[in-house]
């Protein structure tokens, strides 16, 4: 018997490309696993849609935006052995899942099994692509390679995510998925990316960054620290971050780092009883973009 899966979609009033990924998930070649819907309080008419033509599909209604915490009471609530996480604009490949559990089932230290998350719009080339790398059992060494994943398309172990914590809710949104790699490389286990094990996401031709993103990302990245950093790393790296959000702000011209910044400190209370510093040789390899943080506005 195969293990069971739970796909777990987060959505928020973008009615038309969810509409659109529930449909290319019909085609997924697995077939035993389950869809779960959570929708933060869409007012677009997703939910309706989902409910009138997705009825295979478990909505979860959520009263209001709460960002990505919505993600964990989807997982609460999946029965599968292994989740799949996606974005509303995001699906796994036909063969996906079924790749992605032969990983699993061979490795019970793999954790995480990261997808090759590509771009939706070069959907044929992909697919082609894809179709020629069917016996390929390509990854990153992880002897090697300290890594986190890209949310839009991932496979994790359902109780080794209960197990460290699902996502940080404080969060709200961004960095989530670097907070979580943190713990599970942590706890024992590895994240391993597979070039065989494809997910389509609709990255846009045009930057959807407003100031959620340079705002959040920042904010974040000293939680980030705060929260995983043995303490003398910790120090250091507040202090590189504190300089940049100042170089920032005036090579940029916007005060929104430094918002990012002041709240970080301001809101630390959140972080009660959250800290747990990680093992050195995993924050000196796991590679965290600090300075892609602040190019938003270059």
């Amino acid at each position: 018997m195969n293990p069971k899966v739970s796909i777990v979609m987060l959505c928020w009033n973008r009615k038309d490309d969810v509409r659109e990924s529930l449909s290319r998930i019909r085609d997924i070649e697995y077939r035993d696993y389950e869809l779960l819907v959570v929708d933060n309080g869409s007012t677009d008419g997703t939910q309706e849609m989902v409910e009138a033509d997705f009825p295979e599909a478990k909505l979860i209604r959520m009263s209001h935006n709460v960002g990505i915490e919505a993600y964990n009471v989807g997982f609460e609530k999946a029965l599968g052995e292994y989740l799949v996480i996606i974005d509303d604009d995001s699906f796994p490949a036909s063969r996906a899942i079924s790749r992605m559990v032969e990983k699993f089932e061979r490795d019970p230290k793999l954790g995480v099994v990261a997808f090759d998350v590509r771009n939706f719009f070069h959907y044929d080339d992909i697919k082609n692509l894809e179709e020629k790398t069917e016996d390929s059992n390509r990854s990153a060494d992880s002897d090697k390679y300290v890594m986190s994943y890209n949310g839009a398309g991932v496979g994790i172990r359902r109780e080794l995510f209960r197990q460290v914590g699902y996502y940080p809710e404080e969060f709200f949104l961004y960095n989530n998925e670097l907070d979580s790699a943190f713990r599970i490389w942590d706890a024992g286990y590895k994240i391993e990316f597979y070039a065989d094990i494809v997910a389509y996401h609709k990255y846009s031709p045009k930057n959807r960054a407003s100031w959620r993103a340079p705002y959040f990302y920042t904010r974040n990245a000293f939680w980030l620290v705060w929260k995983n950093y043995p303490i003398g790393e910790a120090l250091t790296t507040t202090g590189q971050l504190m300089y940049r959000c100042f170089y920032a702000t005036f090579e940029q011209r916007t005060n929104v780092y430094l918002k990012a910044m002041f709240d970080a400190f301001r809101k630390i209370n959140v972080l009660s009883g959250k800290r747990k510093a990680v093992q050195p040789y995993i924050v000196e390899n796991l590679r965290v973009p600090l300075d892609v943080f602040f190019t938003f506005y270059r």
